[in-house]
């Protein structure tokens, strides 16, 4: 456990990418609505940051999206910034709307492998202009977390999402609450650093990749994807529905609990004949916490005796994605069956044998 920041001796260079959301809003005073500040003009707007000392080049998206608005074009976009400026800064900072920061954290996650530097998402639940925003905290600690090194390496070479004093491996996270400041939380994998009046940061949670490898960026996404969230008395017409959807190549099924599903007889053959077909199904959990054990219970084991691939403790957000990159690889349906059933970017915990 580290007590302090501990920075190089010159100033780091962050990149700071801005493409949309609740904190880059100003209230437009003629007409009260909320509208995009100018990034470019950020120390104008927040003073602070020059008191970090750190070289700070901002990249806004033209136009800013809505996190509502955000797909695979904008991660495709985060993904060519990034590569493109990677060997020019240290670390690199998105701000982002909290809606979807958990799927974009997640694909980049997957999308930028052998990623050796920090890409630090935040944002806020209120505008950085508003005199009680959690903006300003948020983005300063964020660049702090970005800049922070120790014998000339990065502390925290992750995707990443800090909100309210907490770092979090992005593809672990999910949004919770639409008010509090407290907006995400980790519920299966713990903090990679906390904030007070040191940032302490929990090295043996830190995932680094070995040696210093040459960043891979990966544009290409497959989103035949859907989620069907099982609910009682769903009935088997939407099933059969989601089910026949053109070009559909995985879906993620969000059960019950620890991975149950109901057994009715209609439903255990649709989900065999998609299987059959070619469409790769993985079993995720509706509940925030715990991991998916289709062997504990028979409702789990008829679904895990069709084919239904489990998805452990991954998120639905991350399973959403993960299978977008998988397919998007050009794997074949084993290949992306075996991948799911894999830790890529520290995504899942596996059960020990």
């Amino acid at each position: 456990m580290q007590p302090n920041t501990k920075f190089p001796s010159e100033k780091a260079s962050i990149l700071l990418i801005y493409t949309g959301g609740t904190i880059g809003m100003r209230e437009n005073p003629e007409t009260s609505a909320l509208e995009s500040i100018d990034f470019s003009h950020l120390h104008d707007n927040l003073p602070e940051l020059q008191k970090l000392g750190h070289k700070i080049s901002t990249y806004q998206f033209n136009p800013p999206l809505d996190s509502s608005d955000i797909g695979l074009a904008g991660w495709q976009e985060l993904v060519r910034i990034i590569s493109t400026e990677y060997e020019r800064f240290d670390g690199f900072v998105i701000l982002h709307g909290t809606d979807t920061m958990s799927f974009t954290a997640s694909a980049l996650s997957f999308m930028l492998e052998n990623l050796g530097k920090p890409v630090i998402f935040t944002g806020s639940q209120l505008p950085i202009s508003v005199l009680r925003t959690d903006g300003k905290e948020n983005l300063i600690t964020a660049i702090e977390i970005a800049a922070a090194s120790e014998n000339g390496l990065p502390l925290v070479p992750e995707v990443c999402i800090f909100f309210e004093n907490a770092l979090l491996r992005g593809n672990r996270t999910r949004k919770i609450s639409a008010n509090n400041f407290s907006a995400f939380r980790s519920f299966n994998y713990p903090p990679l650093a906390s904030a007070g009046v040191h940032i302490r940061y929990e090295q043996q949670y830190i995932n680094r990749i070995p040696g210093h490898l040459p960043l891979r960026p990966h544009y290409s996404m497959d989103n035949n994807i859907a989620i069907l969230k099982l609910f009682p008395g769903i009935t088997m017409n939407v099933v059969e529905h989601i089910l026949n959807i053109p070009e559909l190549k995985g879906m993620v099924l969000e059960t019950f609990g620890s991975g149950n599903a109901p057994r009715a007889a209609t439903f255990l053959r649709l989900i065999k004949e998609a299987i059959e077909k070619g469409i790769v199904i993985v079993n995720v959990t509706q509940c925030l916490g715990g991991s998916v054990e289709m062997q504990r219970y028979e409702t789990g084991r008829e679904l895990l005796e069709t084919g239904v691939v489990s998805g452990y403790d991954i998120t639905a957000e991350s399973a959403v994605v993960k299978l977008m990159y998988l397919f998007g690889q050009g794997m074949s349906v084993a290949e992306v069956k075996e991948n799911l059933n894999r830790s890529l970017v520290g995504e899942i915990s596996l059960p020990s044998i």
